[in-house]
């Protein structure tokens, strides 16, 4: 039975080595896969999906305003898939998830997404929230903060290392925009401590 997975955490948790390496699993025992990353981040190339460590591989994109669930079924249509692999899931729209949810129960394929749970600020991408409700299997994937405790949260930077605390919820970067704490370090940077 098919289901739709939410694998989520904050930054340099390693989402997207676990995304490919689970994708090549599959393709190992000879079972094709679908991956779709966000247009928008071509921070490993247009059309792939990278890792830190120095993987990747081609994949299709998604934009806010396609329909998943024709997408998938589009692909679906060109012969077998085994499973469908979602990298920045954060940045789906709300009925984007329905429509990944629609496509797990109509057309019987998994759908595993991976993505960040909140903001610099702390706050649910709309992606997350709708797949933290609509997902029938999560699992958070974790990293450490400096200190050695779980990192939670995340902190965006400038160019000079000092903290942002306002800006659009979306800007793409890596290490030289973003730093994964603690909730109680992410709190400390932001001036939240008493």
């Amino acid at each position: 039975m098919a289901k739709l997975y939410f694998q989520y955490s904050t930054m340099n948790a390693g989402k997207s080595t676990l995304l490919l390496q689970a994708s090549h699993n599959y393709q190992e025992r000879g079972m094709d896969t679908y991956l779709i990353t966000a247009g928008f981040d071509k921070r490993a190339g247009e059309g792939k999906i990278g890792s830190r460590i120095g993987i990747a591989s081609d994949s299709d994109t998604f934009e806010s305003t396609e329909n998943m669930f024709q997408k998938i079924e589009e692909r679906l249509n060109k012969g077998p898939c085994s499973c469908v692999f979602i990298d920045e899931a954060q940045f789906l729209s709300e009925e984007q998830v329905w429509q990944l949810a629609r496509a797990v129960d109509d057309l019987n394929v998994p759908v595993m997404c991976y993505g960040l749970r909140v903001d610099f600020q702390g706050k649910l991408f709309p992606g997350s929230a709708a797949l933290l409700a609509l997902a029938d299997e999560m699992r958070e994937i974790r990293t450490i903060c400096h200190c050695g405790k779980k990192a939670t949260m995340v902190i965006r930077q400038d160019e000079n290392g000092q903290v942002i605390k306002d800006g659009a919820q979306v800007q793409i970067g890596g290490n030289e925009t973003y730093v994964s704490l603690c909730r109680r370090h992410w709190r400390d940077s932001i001036g939240d401590i008493n």
